[in-house]
């Protein structure tokens, strides 16, 4: 299977152009650490460096109420520093699934722009 796929984007860049084919180069599948470092391009590449300050802020946050829970000795304090501990574990959560998900997102453009050069070499081939 893996000679096959060589073998269609062997194809595919010898229709492209030299700059098309860098370009399709440039859309081969990700490691997980590339796919950590491309969330920090692109527009909304600030959004994601606030959310991974909010999510410090957070565990920060979260460790100083588990510390507080097992220091308080009544069940009301028990309760609160227990809830609170909960909402910024959750918070770190959901940080966290938001740029799982926008990792997810740049995977899937970087698929659809291949399928358009493949779409793009393909009626190249029709047209010689």
């Amino acid at each position: 299977m893996k000679n096959k796929m060589e073998e269609i984007d062997q194809l595919i860049k010898e229709t492209l152009s030299k700059e098309e084919a860098a370009f399709y180069d440039s859309l081969e599948e990700q490691n997980n650490f590339e796919m950590i470092a491309g969330l920090f391009k692109g527009k909304n590449a600030w959004f994601l460096i606030t959310t991974n300050i909010l999510t410090i802020v957070f565990l920060g946050l979260f460790i100083y109420c588990c510390i507080q829970f097992f220091n308080v000795e009544s069940a009301e304090g028990l309760i609160k520093w227990g809830f609170g501990s909960l909402i910024f574990l959750l918070s770190m959560s959901m940080l966290k699934i938001y740029a799982w998900l926008q990792m997810d997102k740049n995977a899937i453009l970087r698929e659809m722009k291949r399928l358009e050069l493949q779409v793009l070499s393909l009626s190249g081939k029709m047209t010689d």
